[in-house]
């Protein structure tokens, strides 16, 4: 594919909007440009439709990152408007050589290898095509009806979140590290009794005990939400079960936070005193294991708030369910459940220059080499696919479902 603004393109944009048509002559365009190219030139066209889950303001790529897919002969198509809420105009993305075009089809018919933040929904479910590259946040395991769905499709889908190296995950780190910082604002926002909570300050003041915050989990979510409960003045508990970990975060904290080793005991306990409690407990591309019961929620104070930060790979909360932006709070047995699954969108901003850091390395290498070679060169990379056109190939993802991992084909 030549480069946004090649002789070869305008006259395609221009013969594809006289088109009735359009979105189909986008499509036909670019598979001419394809074949008029050199074999051994890279060409890829990067598809970035506009995020459609509720309340989802983050977009997959900024204008920054599409220059660079420029400067390496890649093109960008960008659904019209998909930047707004993160404050990225669409000028801004055509001055950097993307094309603005209207729909979310035109996107997915004329893409290559689809860069979005959140996982496909029900009506982009049939935008999708076989052998198409679909790179997203997914959590796979807590869906059977979306595995279902890309399966039929036949994408090759990668998985933000089960890319690893050396055991961590690098594309996950920075939602994790946004999440993991709102979910105690956001639970001190319902702890106010006008949001439904016990009418607790968060940091206390003299003479009145702050809040006490119970941080499920010590990974990267659990650490910066104790950063930030404990910078606000709480009384915070972290519980893990990984006592290395646990002696990690007594060095990173210098014994500002109660660290306690993870048992169904001191879990209860935790609930018991809890006036926010935040899960944050991961296990890469499986399903969250649920470690706090029914039973100890019931034995919460009547006000407190759960914020489960999990809630993406199913929860670690029994009694939790995914809400949404728009209505994010429920309550249960006098408990305020927060468990909207895409909290960075509170900070689109912040957030899609924060996953635009992380990703674009991995999906210009695809673009560069093709996903079958840039797999083979990074295992990192290729521990984000999830599926290969019909084959669940990820483990944790076909064990979520009683099946066998099939091998990525030669």
């Amino acid at each position: 594919m030549t480069a946004p603004g090649h002789p070869r393109r305008v006259q395609c944009q221009a013969r594809a909007s006289e088109e009735p048509g359009r979105d189909s002559g986008l499509r036909r365009c670019a598979q001419q440009e394809r074949r008029a190219l050199p074999p051994n030139l890279p060409s890829v066209i990067i598809g970035v439709p506009t995020e459609t889950k509720d309340g989802e303001a983050r977009v997959a790529l900024t204008p920054a990152g599409a220059h660079v897919f420029a400067k390496h002969g890649h093109s960008v198509l960008l659904q019209a408007g998909a930047g707004a809420l993160s404050g990225l105009s669409d000028d801004e993305y055509a001055r950097q050589g993307a094309q603005i075009v209207p729909t979310a089809k035109a996107v997915f018919d004329g893409a290559d290898l689809i860069l979005k933040v959140k996982e496909p929904l029900p009506p982009e479910y049939p935008l999708l095509r076989r052998g198409q590259v679909l790179f997203t946040y997914l959590h796979l395991a807590s869906s059977e009806e979306l595995t279902r769905a890309l399966l039929d499709s036949g994408v090759i889908a990668l998985a933000y979140e089960t890319v690893q190296v050396n055991g961590g995950l690098p594309l996950l780190l920075p939602m994790s590290e946004i999440a993991g910082k709102l979910s105690v604002q956001v639970g001190a926002h319902y702890l106010e009794a006008q949001n439904g909570g016990r009418g607790v300050l968060l940091g206390g003041i003299p003479g009145v005990p702050p809040a006490e915050v119970v941080v499920v989990g010590g990974g990267i979510v659990g650490a910066h939400a104790a950063g930030i409960a404990a910078g606000m003045g709480a009384t915070v508990t972290i519980i893990d079960i990984n006592n290395q970990r646990l002696r990690e975060l007594d060095a990173l904290f210098g014994g500002r936070v109660v660290l306690v080793y993870s048992t169904p005991f001191a879990l209860e306990r935790a609930c018991r005193f809890a006036d926010v409690l935040v899960g944050a407990v991961l296990v890469p591309g499986a399903r969250a294991p649920r470690v706090i019961t029914e039973a100890m929620v019931k034995k919460m104070k009547r006000g407190s708030v759960i914020v489960d930060v999990a809630v993406d790979q199913g929860g670690c909360i029994e009694t939790i369910r995914p809400t949404s932006h728009s209505e994010p709070t429920y309550e249960l047995h006098g408990v305020v459940h927060y468990a909207v699954p895409n909290i960075p969108a509170l900070t689109p901003r912040t957030a899609t220059h924060g996953l635009t850091n992380a990703t674009l390395s991995y999906a210009l290498k695809i673009a560069n080499q093709g996903v079958v070679d840039a797999i083979r060169s990074d295992p990192a990379l290729a521990k984000g696919v999830n599926l290969w056109e019909g084959r669940i190939v990820h483990p944790a993802v076909a064990a979520a479902f009683g099946r066998e991992a099939a091998a990525i084909p030669a």
